[in-house]
């Protein structure tokens, strides 16, 4: 009696599951925009592990509702959307002056397409510092926040409150005591472990601490998929960050897992630093439903001449229509003369991207991508190898970066201009995250990225055309698996 109950009690579960399962396939097929790699990767889901996979629907592959989620008053009162509208209409008619930089004026078409479809406004005045180490990169922050008079924002993807994550946070908590206005947002899926409780001694100095997309309940966050992938600090309005590190011990190279951390990282002076503290606002009126901020003189300071590097801020997430930082990396593929150098852990490109390397590599465009030697996720590290299998069959050269874990996120061409930022080469960045880059039309800082890509191939191993051939029957299989997954990564 008991066996037949528990077989009746499965026998229904089993129905259930499956009739679940067949409407929730029906609404990922006819009611969701998705593309058919990404529907079909969900079905074998759902149908081959049925319960979990249903599980991990909910939490991983519900699409983000496309309201306005980010509001922010001040933007018109620092002109932005007129400032715009000027440099489209001044571009279409050939009156943009391209006052510091004869180097953007060669990147109109890009700098147009991140106008329209970004609002992201060029900037001629600004000076670039490239960090590719985290102990010099976080030096010079902490020097920063100790100079700091008005404000310190602080914006990261993982704020991990280890040794580094303490030395920041209690130079914060010091500014904080001095009466500087500290904020703090961090990603909850990013910096899990991490809890508001932990700032309390910089909230009880007068800091304020919030947190992207928390949690409805303990261990279910029906938004997990969709993570604020940005790191952005502005100090007093003045000083910008954006790149690569988040805040751990690992991005000083402390952890033996990783090795050495080779990452980029860019310290800006200048008018991009606004279009940073934009987007900080931005972010931060989303997370807080009490405290949003309102437009401060003291937020968006003058700039005087810092330098001649031309920059556009251009960000993207699911809440966007177009997938900005894609089509941007895209269009400099496209715009390739001499050479494409591409840096990326993750490397999961979707048709448009490979379609655009492959014709670079077709037109005797030197290009040359490096991923790192070690997987800090194993699945999307195996789904790597196979998409730049698929270059090097193209003509690509291929490195394996040696000396550590590489996790920079750049795009160089022929030594004038670059993409830096934190968004990887895969769907997750492209569709999934909240991402920012800085778009750089500049001779000199390009010359330098590129120099720091030729120097990280010394540490490097080729992935010849041969040594892909030849790789083992178990290597293959593990591509394989990762491929049909790789839409979902």
């Amino acid at each position: 009696m008991l066996i037949s109950d528990t077989t009746h009690l499965i026998s229904y579960i089993v129905s259930v599951t499956l009739f679940f399962n067949i409407i929730l396939a029906l609404a990922i097929i006819f009611l969701e925009r998705r593309e058919s790699s990404s529907i079909w990767a969900w079905l074998l889901v759902l149908f081959f592990i049925p319960i979990v996979g249903f599980i991990l629907y909910l939490l991983l592959g519900r699409k983000l509702t496309r309201r306005r989620m980010f509001r922010w008053s001040g933007r018109k009162k620092i002109g932005i959307e007129t400032l715009v509208d000027y440099q489209i209409e001044s571009i279409k008619e050939g009156s943009f002056e391209y006052k510091l930089s004869e180097t953007a004026s060669k990147y109109k078409e890009l700098i147009y397409m991140n106008l329209l479809s970004n609002h992201a406004v060029l900037t001629q005045d600004n000076h670039i510092h490239i960090f590719d180490d985290g102990q010099d990169k976080f030096d010079h922050l902490l020097e920063d926040i100790a100079e700091a008079k008005h404000h310190i924002h602080i914006q990261y993807y993982i704020f991990r409150l280890d040794r580094l994550g303490t030395r920041i946070l209690d130079a914060l908590i010091e500014k904080a005591r001095q009466g500087v206005q500290v904020r703090v947002l961090y990603d909850e899926m990013g910096s899990r472990g991490v809890h508001k409780k932990d700032f309390k001694a910089l909230i009880e100095q007068g800091g304020e601490v919030e947190v992207f997309f928390p949690s409805v309940l303990p261990l279910i966050n029906p938004r997990m998929n969709y993570r604020n992938h940005r790191k952005i600090v502005v100090i007093d309005g003045k000083v910008g960050y954006i790149g690569g590190f988040n805040v751990g011990d690992e991005y000083l190279g402390l952890k033996e897992k990783f090795g050495y951390w080779r990452d980029t990282h860019l310290r800006i002076n200048g008018s991009s630093v606004q279009p940073l503290q934009t987007r900080f606002l931005l972010d931060w009126n989303q997370a807080s439903d009490r405290k949003n901020l309102e437009y401060e003189d003291s937020f968006f300071p003058t700039f005087y001449r810092q330098g001649n590097t031309a920059i556009q801020i251009v960000s993207s997430g699911p809440d966007s229509d177009w997938e900005a930082i894609k089509n941007g990396y895209i269009k400099l593929i496209n715009m390739a003369k001499k050479y494409v150098y591409i840096q990326t852990p993750y490397f999961i490109p979707d048709d448009a991207f490979i379609n655009a390397v492959r014709i670079a590599c077709l037109s005797g465009i030197d290009v040359r991508i490096m991923i790192p030697n070690k997987p800090d996720h194993i699945f999307v590290y195996w789904a790597t190898y196979y998409y730049v299998g698929l270059l090097i069959e193209a003509g690509a050269k291929v490195y394996v970066y040696e000396n550590g874990f590489l996790h920079t996120k750049m795009v160089v061409i022929d030594d004038e201009a670059a993409s830096v930022g934190t968004a990887n080469i895969d769907s997750r960045s492209f569709k999934l995250n909240f991402e920012a880059n800085a778009f750089i039309y500049d001779t000199d800082v390009a010359h330098q990225l590129a120099e720091l890509f030729e120097r990280d191939i010394l540490y490097s191993s080729e992935l010849t055309p041969e040594k892909y051939k030849n790789r083992s029957t178990i290597i293959k299989l593990k591509e394989s698996i990762s491929r049909l997954l790789s839409p979902i990564l």
